[in-house]
Protein backbone atom coordinates (compact mmCIF):
# COMPACT_ATOMS: atom_id res chain seq x y z
CA UNK A 1 0.00 0.00 0.00
CA UNK A 2 1.22 3.49 -0.80
CA UNK A 3 0.67 6.40 1.54
CA UNK A 4 -1.48 9.32 0.49
CA UNK A 5 0.64 12.45 -0.09
CA UNK A 6 0.20 15.06 2.58
CA UNK A 7 -1.86 12.87 4.94
CA UNK A 8 -0.86 14.90 7.99
CA UNK A 9 -1.42 18.34 6.45
CA UNK A 10 -4.50 20.61 6.76
CA UNK A 11 -7.52 19.38 4.84
CA UNK A 12 -8.70 22.72 3.45
CA UNK A 13 -7.35 25.67 1.52
CA UNK A 14 -9.08 29.05 1.75
CA UNK A 15 -9.92 29.26 -1.96
CA UNK A 16 -9.54 27.58 -5.33
CA UNK A 17 -6.51 25.83 -6.78
CA UNK A 18 -5.71 25.88 -10.53
CA UNK A 19 -3.66 23.04 -12.06
CA UNK A 20 -2.38 23.86 -15.58
CA UNK A 21 -1.25 20.85 -17.60
CA UNK A 22 -3.52 18.59 -15.56
CA UNK A 23 -3.62 15.82 -18.19
CA UNK A 24 0.10 15.09 -18.08
CA UNK A 25 1.87 12.38 -16.10
CA UNK A 26 2.40 14.61 -13.07
CA UNK A 27 -0.75 16.66 -13.61
CA UNK A 28 -3.20 13.77 -13.38
CA UNK A 29 -1.77 12.51 -10.12
CA UNK A 30 -1.20 15.92 -8.55
CA UNK A 31 -4.77 16.96 -9.36
CA UNK A 32 -6.05 13.79 -7.69
CA UNK A 33 -3.83 14.38 -4.64
CA UNK A 34 -5.01 17.98 -4.32
CA UNK A 35 -8.66 16.93 -4.62
CA UNK A 36 -8.07 14.36 -1.91
CA UNK A 37 -6.53 17.01 0.31
CA UNK A 38 -9.02 19.82 -0.38
CA UNK A 39 -12.65 20.02 -1.48
CA UNK A 40 -12.66 18.39 -4.96
CA UNK A 41 -14.74 21.20 -6.47
CA UNK A 42 -12.08 23.72 -5.38
CA UNK A 43 -9.35 22.12 -7.53
CA UNK A 44 -9.71 23.26 -11.14
CA UNK A 45 -7.96 21.07 -13.70
CA UNK A 46 -6.98 22.75 -16.99
CA UNK A 47 -5.27 21.51 -20.13
CA UNK A 48 -5.10 22.16 -23.85
CA UNK A 49 -7.23 19.05 -24.49
CA UNK A 50 -9.47 16.81 -22.38
CA UNK A 51 -7.98 13.68 -20.76
CA UNK A 52 -7.99 10.51 -22.85
CA UNK A 53 -9.96 8.83 -20.10
CA UNK A 54 -12.95 11.10 -19.32
CA UNK A 55 -13.09 9.67 -15.78
CA UNK A 56 -9.49 10.66 -15.01
CA UNK A 57 -10.44 14.20 -13.93
CA UNK A 58 -14.15 13.69 -13.30
CA UNK A 59 -13.95 14.49 -9.59
CA UNK A 60 -13.98 18.26 -10.06
CA UNK A 61 -14.10 21.09 -12.62
CA UNK A 62 -12.16 20.89 -15.89
CA UNK A 63 -11.38 23.80 -18.21
CA UNK A 64 -9.83 23.84 -21.66
CA UNK A 65 -6.75 26.05 -21.64
CA UNK A 66 -3.80 26.72 -23.91
CA UNK A 67 -1.40 28.45 -21.52
CA UNK A 68 -0.05 30.47 -24.45
CA UNK A 69 -3.52 32.07 -24.73
CA UNK A 70 -3.03 34.74 -22.08
CA UNK A 71 -6.56 36.11 -22.45
CA UNK A 72 -8.08 32.69 -21.75
CA UNK A 73 -5.75 32.15 -18.79
CA UNK A 74 -6.65 35.58 -17.43
CA UNK A 75 -10.35 34.78 -17.75
CA UNK A 76 -9.87 31.62 -15.67
CA UNK A 77 -7.88 33.49 -13.03
CA UNK A 78 -10.64 36.11 -12.86
CA UNK A 79 -13.33 33.44 -12.68
CA UNK A 80 -11.79 31.20 -10.02
CA UNK A 81 -9.46 33.60 -8.17
CA UNK A 82 -7.03 30.77 -7.27
CA UNK A 83 -4.94 30.91 -4.12
CA UNK A 84 -2.49 28.46 -5.68
CA UNK A 85 -1.52 27.89 -9.32
CA UNK A 86 0.38 24.72 -10.23
CA UNK A 87 1.81 25.37 -13.69
CA UNK A 88 2.90 22.01 -15.13
CA UNK A 89 2.44 22.49 -18.90
CA UNK A 90 5.70 21.91 -20.79
CA UNK A 91 7.28 20.03 -23.66
CA UNK A 92 9.62 17.40 -22.19
CA UNK A 93 13.25 16.69 -23.07
CA UNK A 94 13.19 14.25 -25.99
CA UNK A 95 10.06 15.76 -27.54
CA UNK A 96 11.41 19.29 -27.19
CA UNK A 97 14.53 18.44 -29.21
CA UNK A 98 12.29 17.58 -32.17
CA UNK A 99 10.57 20.99 -32.14
CA UNK A 100 12.89 23.38 -30.31
CA UNK A 101 11.22 26.66 -31.25
CA UNK A 102 7.78 25.55 -30.10
CA UNK A 103 9.30 24.00 -26.97
CA UNK A 104 10.95 27.30 -26.07
CA UNK A 105 7.75 29.24 -26.74
CA UNK A 106 5.56 26.88 -24.70
CA UNK A 107 7.98 26.45 -21.82
CA UNK A 108 8.94 30.13 -21.49
CA UNK A 109 5.94 32.16 -22.65
CA UNK A 110 3.59 29.88 -20.71
CA UNK A 111 5.55 30.43 -17.51
CA UNK A 112 5.72 34.21 -18.02
CA UNK A 113 1.98 34.36 -18.65
CA UNK A 114 1.38 32.61 -15.33
CA UNK A 115 3.89 34.74 -13.39
CA UNK A 116 2.60 38.04 -14.79
CA UNK A 117 -1.05 37.21 -14.10
CA UNK A 118 -0.16 35.94 -10.63
CA UNK A 119 1.37 39.30 -9.85
CA UNK A 120 -1.49 41.22 -11.48
CA UNK A 121 -4.20 39.33 -9.60
CA UNK A 122 -2.20 38.83 -6.39
CA UNK A 123 -2.26 35.04 -6.46
CA UNK A 124 -0.72 34.02 -3.12
CA UNK A 125 1.31 31.02 -4.39
CA UNK A 126 2.64 29.60 -7.66
CA UNK A 127 4.26 26.22 -8.18
CA UNK A 128 6.41 25.51 -11.24
CA UNK A 129 8.43 22.31 -11.73
CA UNK A 130 12.04 22.37 -12.85
CA UNK A 131 14.18 19.33 -13.69
CA UNK A 132 17.60 17.73 -13.48
CA UNK A 133 17.80 18.79 -17.15
CA UNK A 134 19.08 22.19 -15.93
CA UNK A 135 22.45 20.56 -15.36
CA UNK A 136 24.87 19.84 -18.18
CA UNK A 137 27.95 17.87 -19.21
CA UNK A 138 30.28 19.99 -17.04
CA UNK A 139 28.17 19.58 -13.91
CA UNK A 140 29.53 17.15 -11.30
CA UNK A 141 27.59 13.94 -12.01
CA UNK A 142 27.80 12.37 -8.56
CA UNK A 143 25.86 14.01 -5.72
CA UNK A 144 25.20 17.05 -7.89
CA UNK A 145 25.17 20.09 -5.54
CA UNK A 146 22.35 22.59 -5.16
CA UNK A 147 24.65 25.33 -6.43
CA UNK A 148 26.97 24.22 -9.20
CA UNK A 149 27.97 24.66 -12.84
CA UNK A 150 24.83 24.63 -14.99
CA UNK A 151 25.18 24.66 -18.76
CA UNK A 152 22.35 22.52 -20.16
CA UNK A 153 22.65 21.33 -23.75
CA UNK A 154 18.98 20.58 -24.46
CA UNK A 155 16.17 23.03 -25.24
CA UNK A 156 14.22 21.59 -22.31
CA UNK A 157 17.13 22.15 -19.93
CA UNK A 158 17.82 25.65 -21.25
CA UNK A 159 14.18 26.62 -20.79
CA UNK A 160 14.06 25.15 -17.29
CA UNK A 161 17.22 27.00 -16.23
CA UNK A 162 15.85 30.26 -17.63
CA UNK A 163 12.55 29.56 -15.89
CA UNK A 164 14.28 29.09 -12.55
CA UNK A 165 15.89 32.50 -12.91
CA UNK A 166 12.55 34.09 -13.81
CA UNK A 167 10.93 32.53 -10.73
CA UNK A 168 13.65 33.93 -8.50
CA UNK A 169 13.36 37.35 -10.22
CA UNK A 170 9.59 37.53 -9.70
CA UNK A 171 10.06 36.63 -6.04
CA UNK A 172 12.76 39.24 -5.60
CA UNK A 173 11.09 42.06 -7.56
CA UNK A 174 7.40 41.37 -6.93
CA UNK A 175 7.36 39.36 -3.71
CA UNK A 176 5.62 36.48 -5.52
CA UNK A 177 5.67 33.29 -3.46
CA UNK A 178 6.76 31.02 -6.30
CA UNK A 179 8.26 27.63 -5.40
CA UNK A 180 9.94 24.94 -7.45
CA UNK A 181 11.53 21.48 -7.40
CA UNK A 182 14.11 19.99 -9.75
CA UNK A 183 12.44 16.65 -10.36
CA UNK A 184 14.47 13.60 -11.29
CA UNK A 185 12.85 11.04 -13.59
CA UNK A 186 9.30 10.38 -12.38
CA UNK A 187 7.84 6.89 -12.38
CA UNK A 188 4.13 6.19 -11.99
CA UNK A 189 1.57 3.60 -12.99
CA UNK A 190 -1.40 5.87 -13.78
CA UNK A 191 -0.20 7.24 -17.11
CA UNK A 192 1.99 6.26 -20.06
CA UNK A 193 5.36 7.86 -20.92
CA UNK A 194 5.19 11.44 -22.14
CA UNK A 195 8.37 12.09 -24.15
CA UNK A 196 11.07 12.28 -21.50
CA UNK A 197 14.56 10.76 -21.44
CA UNK A 198 13.81 8.88 -18.21
CA UNK A 199 10.57 7.40 -19.60
CA UNK A 200 12.17 3.99 -20.11
CA UNK A 201 11.73 3.45 -16.36
CA UNK A 202 7.95 3.73 -16.79
CA UNK A 203 7.59 1.76 -20.01
CA UNK A 204 9.71 -1.13 -18.73
CA UNK A 205 7.13 -1.99 -16.05
CA UNK A 206 4.27 -1.97 -18.54
CA UNK A 207 6.17 -4.37 -20.80
CA UNK A 208 6.99 -6.68 -17.88
CA UNK A 209 3.34 -6.93 -16.81
CA UNK A 210 2.22 -7.45 -20.42
CA UNK A 211 4.64 -10.39 -20.73
CA UNK A 212 6.60 -8.64 -23.49
CA UNK A 213 10.34 -8.16 -23.96
CA UNK A 214 11.65 -4.62 -23.58
CA UNK A 215 14.11 -2.75 -25.80
CA UNK A 216 15.79 0.00 -23.81
CA UNK A 217 16.92 3.22 -25.54
CA UNK A 218 19.68 3.79 -22.95
CA UNK A 219 22.82 1.77 -22.20
CA UNK A 220 22.53 -0.82 -19.45
CA UNK A 221 24.87 1.11 -17.11
CA UNK A 222 23.36 4.60 -17.54
CA UNK A 223 22.67 5.86 -14.02
CA UNK A 224 20.02 8.54 -13.59
CA UNK A 225 18.22 9.96 -10.54
CA UNK A 226 14.66 8.67 -10.29
CA UNK A 227 11.63 9.06 -8.03
CA UNK A 228 8.38 7.19 -7.54
CA UNK A 229 5.30 9.35 -8.08
CA UNK A 230 3.98 9.13 -4.49
CA UNK A 231 7.27 10.63 -3.30
CA UNK A 232 7.08 13.36 -5.97
CA UNK A 233 3.55 14.27 -4.87
CA UNK A 234 4.56 14.26 -1.21
CA UNK A 235 7.54 16.54 -1.94
CA UNK A 236 5.40 18.95 -3.95
CA UNK A 237 2.72 19.28 -1.30
CA UNK A 238 5.26 19.44 1.53
CA UNK A 239 7.08 22.27 -0.25
CA UNK A 240 3.91 24.21 -1.02
CA UNK A 241 2.68 23.98 2.57
CA UNK A 242 5.96 24.80 4.28
CA UNK A 243 6.12 28.22 5.97
CA UNK A 244 7.41 30.86 3.57
CA UNK A 245 10.36 31.72 5.79
CA UNK A 246 11.56 28.11 5.49
CA UNK A 247 11.93 28.42 1.71
CA UNK A 248 15.50 29.61 1.25
CA UNK A 249 15.88 28.63 -2.43
CA UNK A 250 13.74 30.62 -4.87
CA UNK A 251 15.17 29.21 -8.08
CA UNK A 252 14.46 25.49 -7.57
CA UNK A 253 15.34 22.86 -4.98
CA UNK A 254 17.36 19.75 -5.83
CA UNK A 255 15.20 16.71 -5.12
CA UNK A 256 16.48 13.16 -4.81
CA UNK A 257 15.24 9.70 -3.89
CA UNK A 258 17.13 6.93 -5.70
CA UNK A 259 19.52 6.39 -8.60
CA UNK A 260 19.73 3.27 -10.72
CA UNK A 261 20.67 1.97 -14.16
CA UNK A 262 18.51 0.07 -16.67
CA UNK A 263 20.42 -3.06 -15.65
CA UNK A 264 19.46 -2.56 -12.00
CA UNK A 265 15.78 -1.86 -12.61
CA UNK A 266 15.71 -4.96 -14.85
CA UNK A 267 17.16 -7.06 -12.02
CA UNK A 268 14.58 -5.66 -9.59
CA UNK A 269 11.74 -6.56 -11.98
CA UNK A 270 13.19 -10.03 -12.58
CA UNK A 271 12.88 -10.70 -8.85
CA UNK A 272 9.11 -10.49 -9.43
CA UNK A 273 8.97 -11.55 -13.14
CA UNK A 274 11.82 -14.05 -13.62
CA UNK A 275 11.30 -14.54 -17.38
CA UNK A 276 11.41 -10.82 -18.22
CA UNK A 277 14.02 -10.03 -20.92
CA UNK A 278 15.60 -6.69 -21.85
CA UNK A 279 17.79 -5.71 -24.80
CA UNK A 280 19.63 -2.44 -25.33
CA UNK A 281 19.57 -0.16 -28.37
CA UNK A 282 20.73 3.33 -27.35
CA UNK A 283 19.38 6.19 -29.47
CA UNK A 284 19.61 9.99 -29.38
CA UNK A 285 18.30 10.07 -25.81
CA UNK A 286 21.57 8.48 -24.63
CA UNK A 287 23.43 11.75 -25.23
CA UNK A 288 20.85 13.60 -23.16
CA UNK A 289 21.16 11.08 -20.33
CA UNK A 290 24.95 11.32 -20.43
CA UNK A 291 24.73 15.07 -19.77
CA UNK A 292 22.55 14.67 -16.68
CA UNK A 293 23.51 13.83 -13.08
CA UNK A 294 23.84 10.26 -11.86
CA UNK A 295 22.84 11.19 -8.30
CA UNK A 296 21.56 14.29 -6.51
CA UNK A 297 22.55 16.13 -3.33
CA UNK A 298 19.21 17.32 -1.94
CA UNK A 299 20.47 18.34 1.49
CA UNK A 300 19.05 21.87 1.11
CA UNK A 301 15.50 20.49 0.74
CA UNK A 302 16.02 18.14 3.67
CA UNK A 303 17.34 20.94 5.87
CA UNK A 304 14.94 23.74 4.88
CA UNK A 305 11.57 21.95 4.84
CA UNK A 306 12.22 18.40 5.98
CA UNK A 307 12.20 16.46 2.71
CA UNK A 308 12.53 12.69 3.14
CA UNK A 309 11.72 10.09 0.44
CA UNK A 310 9.91 6.86 1.31
CA UNK A 311 10.51 4.56 -1.67
CA UNK A 312 13.53 2.46 -2.65
CA UNK A 313 13.91 0.72 -6.03
CA UNK A 314 12.71 -2.57 -4.57
CA UNK A 315 9.70 -1.07 -2.78
CA UNK A 316 8.74 0.93 -5.87
CA UNK A 317 9.03 -2.13 -8.13
CA UNK A 318 6.74 -4.21 -5.95
CA UNK A 319 4.18 -1.42 -5.78
CA UNK A 320 4.32 -0.61 -9.52
CA UNK A 321 3.84 -4.22 -10.57
CA UNK A 322 1.03 -4.75 -8.08
CA UNK A 323 -0.90 -1.75 -9.40
CA UNK A 324 -0.30 -2.54 -13.07
CA UNK A 325 -1.60 -6.06 -12.52
CA UNK A 326 -4.88 -4.76 -11.12
CA UNK A 327 -7.87 -5.27 -13.46
CA UNK A 328 -8.89 -2.18 -15.41
CA UNK A 329 -12.26 -0.84 -14.31
CA UNK A 330 -14.59 1.09 -16.54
Amino acid sequence: MTTSPGDTAPSRTPGNVLVIGACGQLGLELTAALRQRYAPEAVVAADVRPPRNPQALAGGPFELLDVLDKARLEALVQQYRPVQIYHLAALLSATAEKDPMFAWKLNMDGLLNVLNLAVQYQVPQVYWPSSIAVFGPDTPREHTPQLTIMNPNTVYGISKLAGEQWCEWYHRHHGLDVRSLRYPGLIGYKSLPGGGTTDYAVDIYHKAVAGEDFECFLKEDSYLPMMYMPDALKATLDLMHAPADHIKVRTSYNLGAMSFSPQEITAAIQQEVPDFKVSYKPDGRQAIADSWPASIDDSAARQDWGWQPEFTLEKMTQDMLAHLREPVTA
